[in-house]
């Protein structure tokens, strides 16, 4: 027994005409019939009493009417929550994002987005890059915004930003009279080391430009974050090798931004994405960045 049986019926109930019935259910007549003479053999019970003049319920046939109608109407709300559950996990972004990001991209995209698709719900993670990768794999994130690329057959990698470094350092430092600073001044400065893990790759990328010059950093601090970075620097503990993104915390009375006389490596903010995930939220929020990125507005 399928449902368009229990159907098939319950429109010959209610019309008690087959003819009615069937343009009612854009079927033909004999098929019909046919499918009604099915039902009762299968379940071994008479539903209609049929004359040439008219067709009547059984007392057996009212009894599965209501059944019927039930069995219907369950399926039909098993559809609806699963379509409405479906529609629900559509409308969700799911992101997973480095501090550059939240500076860098976010201001740019958010507020349009949430103005042009206010029925979307956005959730945010703040991950270091290889949860942020595993948490992709797993479709437990959307999106995400690291420095380095997921290099999985299965996702879409892209780099979308590169940050530049900068020395920080406190205002009242002699060296902060200067217009640049020479590299080998790095020998003698107290240095202070972010260890978040979500900075993983920076200190790595430092790592290896002082390396390649021979310069071993001095490190006498560590901050767990950028702003616990920016505090000590605030203080007179030290300074700090950071992206230029700090820039916007410049309101510290005792911090300073300075180039070096050689050019610092970059940091890439790599967007990545599954290829199979077909979000509505994903896309919309892909074709917007996208755009913005056509527009070279980041």
């Amino acid at each position: 027994m399928e449902l368009r049986h229990l159907r098939y019926f319950i429109a010959v109930a209610e019309e008690l005409n087959f003819s009615k019935a069937a343009l009612r259910l854009y079927t033909a007549q004999p098929s019909l019939s046919q499918q009604i003479k099915d039902l009762e053999e299968e379940i071994g019970v008479k539903l209609f009493h049929r004359t040439k003049r008219k067709v009547e319920l059984t007392e057996e046939g009212a009894v599965f009417l209501e059944q019927a109608r039930l069995t219907i109407a369950q399926a039909d709300r098993a559809v609806h929550l699963t379509q409405q559950a479906h529609l629900s996990k559509q409308r969700i972004l799911k992101i997973g994002f480095l501090t550059a990001a939240e500076i860098r991209i976010f201001p740019t995209i958010l507020p349009s987005f949430r103005v042009q698709y206010p029925h979307f719900k956005i959730e945010f993670s703040l991950l270091g890059d290889a949860e942020q990768h595993q948490a992709l794999k797993n479709a437990e994130l959307d999106i995400i915004f690291t420095r380095q690329k997921v290099n999985h057959k299965t996702v879409v990698d892209q780099v979308i930003f590169k940050d530049e470094l900068s020395l920080i350092l406190p205002k009242n430092h002699p060296l902060a009279q200067r217009e640049t600073i020479p590299l080998e001044a790095l020998k003698t400065l107290d240095f202070i080391m972010p260890t978040s893990p979500t900075f993983l790759i920076m200190n790595q990328v430092v790592h290896e430009f002082t390396q390649s010059h021979q310069i071993n950093l001095n490190v006498q601090k560590y901050a767990k974050t950028i702003i616990d970075s920016l505090t000590l620097i605030n203080s007179g503990e030290g300074c700090s090798i950071l992206p230029k993104y700090v820039d916007p915390f410049g309101s510290l009375p005792n911090v300073t931004v300075r180039p070096f006389d050689v050019e610092l490596p970059t940091l890439d903010i790599v967007m990545s994405y599954r290829q199979d995930d077909t979000s509505t939220a994903l896309k919309s929020f892909l074709t917007m960045l996208n755009s913005i990125l056509d527009q070279h507005t980041l």
